[in-house]
């Protein structure tokens, strides 16, 4: 291992870029659809030797001597960004005429961007670069800190952070409650990267067996928490049945004709109106994906009642449409991604607004300026959607609370926050059928997975193209249909939360471990120097 290490760190010019790429993408074998976590190991451990071998001159600025470490670390983020979100230009696609010119710019130019947050991470580890398990320290806390960065700075995208690397099945996934995701992320890139001492025969002796320690903790953990810990009573109350209709609309069809859009409604009715398989009980909440109304429903009585003879009188349809609201004279209306809740009257009931669109899909920013390009939004939509200043809680008949997220807002830690803590559920809706039969829709639902587990809610999931189900709380799949199957399943859920639920403040956990992670590096670094003097 020790002559593979340092025909990695001499390595130079095009193969060294080469091989920071290859490195990178290796990394997306542990995404879904694949689950093969075992690659990140061979992705970290060839990153660390590569930041290894990143040298400056001797006179070089601060800026200098971090530059090799920054293009590694980019080089690096650019071959897992490339390889992990190569399918957002399927969306492209849908309407080719308009929008395949941009499609460069979805499989390579948004990569190239998110790539500097691992450039960035890389760059600031060289700081506290040393030769023993410090570096690796560094490592874990640098990618930590860029991940987080990269949930919240402008508008956010966490899509992929790696620590959904180390949560493929639900056993890898508990830790997720009490540390988070991003600490989850900082941890693995540690555990990740200790190989690499094993290489360089420096930090190893103490390094890989903290790496195999954390690696048992996470494991241990998640078995206890599935296998030994007591199982809640049973509630003496009937759980309710959830029917999920998936439709499997062809994204194409939901912007042609008016008998297109009439077609699609009708689709969901007669899902929504099928009798249970098996003699099973009528559903008691039916759910439609993300804008299965093809339609303003407010304008159209018609399609309300449509759904009030559909319906029972005791069941309740949750269902996606657009909402229009009335600006007043000479102004244009706002439109926005809502969340209906329609009782068997055919009354809206309830009602949620998405809270974070996504940039360039939902709405355009800097749009006068973009629009003098002649670049649009991809969801035809005058103006664009508006998001909604606060998310509200979706209370059904009977008291239940769900806490509503549509498409992509469930991979965001920082959306549960607010009124969660009254919540019963966490409801998913979505649309990827803009993606097809690619890994976004199974790396979507990973994320949502590991949603349900941080906030210890289960998750009620519709996806027109799927993948619908229903999750418990330790994101077990309690039932579901695959990826572009049409239907609907019904199901219960006997794991709601009473609201008022206590929440784990994961987020002060993780900052607690990116101290931790600092602090090593620095000793290190600082025994390394005195060393060295």
């Amino acid at each position: 291992m020790e002559r593979l290490a340092d025909r990695v760190i001499l390595v130079w010019g095009y193969k060294r870029v080469f091989l920071a790429i290859l490195a990178g993408a290796l990394g997306v074998l542990a995404l879904p659809p694949f689950g093969f976590f075992a690659a990140m190991f061979v992705s970290f451990t060839l990153l660390v030797w590569l930041i290894d071998g990143a040298a400056a001159g001797p006179n070089s600025s601060l800026l200098g001597r971090l530059w090799p470490s920054f293009v590694t670390g980019w080089l690096f983020g650019f071959g897992y960004f490339v390889a992990g979100l190569w399918w957002l230009g399927h969306a492209l696609m849908v309407d080719a005429e308009e929008f395949a010119w941009a499609l460069p710019l979805a499989i390579f130019g948004l990569p190239a961007v998110l790539a500097i947050f691992y450039g960035l991470a890389t760059a600031l580890a060289r700081i506290f670069w040393s030769d023993g398990v410090g570096r690796i320290a560094a490592l874990a806390a640098s990618f930590g800190l860029l991940e987080w960065a990269r949930s919240v700075l402008f508008t956010g995208f966490p899509w992929n952070a790696i620590g959904y690397g180390m949560t493929p099945v639900p056993l890898m996934m508990q830790s997720a409650h009490v540390i988070g995701i991003m600490g989850i992320t900082a941890l693995s890139v540690f555990i990740f990267a200790a190989p690499a001492l094993l290489g360089t025969k420096q930090g190893a002796k103490i390094g890989v067996p903290v790496a195999l320690l954390l690696f048992a903790a996470h494991l241990g953990y998640g078995a206890y928490v599935l296998h030994g810990t007591p199982k809640p009573p049973v509630s003496t109350q009937k759980s309710p049945v959830i029917r999920l209709v998936q439709p499997m609309i062809d994204q194409s069809a939901k912007i042609d004709s008016d008998a297109d859009r009439a077609a699609i409604f009708e689709k969901h009715l007669k899902l929504s109106a099928e009798a249970p398989r098996d003699g099973g009980r009528k559903p008691d909440i039916i759910v439609w994906p993300e804008t299965a109304i093809p339609f303003i429903l407010t304008d159209n009585q018609d399609a309300l009642t449509r759904i009030a003879d559909t319906l029972d009188d005791n069941q309740v349809l949750i269902a996606g449409a657009v909402r229009a609201e009335d600006m007043g004279p000479g102004n244009p209306p706002r439109y926005y991604n809502s969340i209906y809740v329609i009782d068997g009257r055919g009354q809206i009931i309830a009602a949620s607004d998405k809270v974070h669109l996504v940039p360039f899909g939902e709405y355009m920013p800097f749009e006068s300026v973009l629009n003098e390009f002649g670049i649009q939004n991809i969801v035809e939509m005058p103006g664009g959607f508006s998001a909604a200043a606060t998310r509200q809680l979706l209370t059904l008949p009977g008291g239940l609370k769900l806490y509503p997220l549509v498409c992509y807002e469930i991979i965001f830690p920082g959306e549960m926050t607010g009124d969660i803590g009254g919540a019963s559920a966490i409801l998913n809706i979505t649309n990827d059928a803009w993606f097809g039969a690619t890994p976004g829709p199974y790396q979507h639902f990973q994320q949502a997975r590991v949603r349900a587990v941080e906030t210890g809610l289960p998750l009620i999931r519709d996806g027109n193209s799927g993948i619908s189900a229903l999750v418990n709380q330790h994101g077990e799949i309690i039932a579901g249909l695959a990826l572009n199957e049409t239907g609907f399943l019904d199901a219960t859920l006997d794991s709601f939360v009473a609201p008022g639920h206590p929440a784990v403040s994961r987020e002060t956990y993780f900052w607690l471990i990116e101290i931790l992670l600092f602090a090593i590096a620095m000793a290190s670094r600082l025994g390394f120097v005195f060393k060295r003097n």
